[in-house]
């Protein structure tokens, strides 16, 4: 497909969007909203000094995955945004990093938002090497699993190509489709590279189908006041994160689950735990994959 070129995450529309995510930062309602999250978080999180020093540059990645990811809310108007990166420049600019939750290196995330009453068509080109595990998850406002479409198994043509269709009707003849409801809010996809050398992620583009948007797109103080609301959401949920972990015996690993719901994934399985470690110990975790193809052991502060 001719529209694909180029790096498949560093598109000239991600670039468009974190340029203006930075501009974003800098309105005075975003400037107060990081002020007053980041007291919250320490004041619930009471970080140790090695922690604390730590808190600053991570919050500043958290904060900006906020901007970037609220800025992609129109479901009018949909983009597909990377929403966890690390930084890089763009048209001479610093773009911060936007890594949030439980950071994994071997993830790109990417969302698109949806609605339940609107009808889009996702396009894309899986690369050469296709990957282990790609997942088009459809979110409702919760993060909980609507529907979800296996980007390993799905059609895809000689060339790469796929096309994917999204509305409230059954699939039909359509091998590709996604059933939304009318709680549907928004695309979660995981393009996982298990191989760095060789593995591919998508290509991906969306079009909303139909006539023009009824409603206007947001003034720059709506958005700041949506990202604002974001920033407060990701503080809340990571912070949750943690205390459920803190609340374990420390050098345990045996909290297991598996679940749809709050921002966990269909398909997968997550076990966590905390150490505490003196000089000279060592946290030794043996892995039996279980048939998974593909696992990964991301160690957070």
């Amino acid at each position: 497909m001719s529209e694909f070129t180029g790096d498949p995450v560093a598109t000239a529309s991600q670039h468009e969007q974190e340029l203006a995510a930075l501009e974003l930062t800098a309105h005075p309602t975003v400037r107060a909203a990081y002020r007053s999250v980041a007291e919250t978080w320490l004041a619930r999180a009471k970080p140790s000094d090695a922690m604390r020093e730590r808190f600053d540059a991570a919050f500043a990645e958290v904060m900006f995955s906020a901007a970037v990811w609220s800025s992609n809310t129109d479901k009018l108007r949909p983009k597909v945004s990377c929403i966890t990166r690390i930084g890089h420049p763009v048209a001479g600019r610093a773009i911060p990093g936007s890594r949030w939750g439980i950071d994994n290196p071997d993830s790109v995330y990417r969302v698109i938002p949806i609605s339940g009453d609107e009808r889009y068509v996702i396009r894309g080109r899986v690369g050469p090497h296709r990957m282990t595990e790609n997942y088009f998850t459809l979110w409702d406002a919760n993060m909980g699993t609507v529907a979800v479409l296996n980007g390993r198994t799905m059609a895809v043509e000689s060339d790469g190509s796929f096309t994917i269709t999204v509305d409230s009707e059954p699939a039909g003849d359509r091998p590709n489709h996604v059933q939304t409801t009318p709680v549907a809010h928004e695309f979660y996809i995981r393009d996982v590279l298990l191989h760095w050398e060789r593995d591919d992620p998508n290509h991906l583009s969306v079009q909303r189908l139909g006539g023009p948007p009824k409603t206007p797109a947001r003034t720059l103080d709506e958005q700041a006041d949506a990202t604002t609301a974001m920033m407060a959401h990701f503080a809340n949920f990571t912070g949750k994160l943690s205390h459920g972990v803190y609340k374990m015996a420390p050098n345990q690993f045996d909290l297991a689950w598996s679940a749809d719901k709050v921002g966990a994934m269909r398909n997968q399985v997550y076990v966590m735990g905390r150490f505490d470690l003196n000089p000279g110990e060592a946290f030794v975790v043996d892995v039996s994959d279980g048939g998974a193809e593909y696992f990964t052991v991301p160690l957070s502060n």
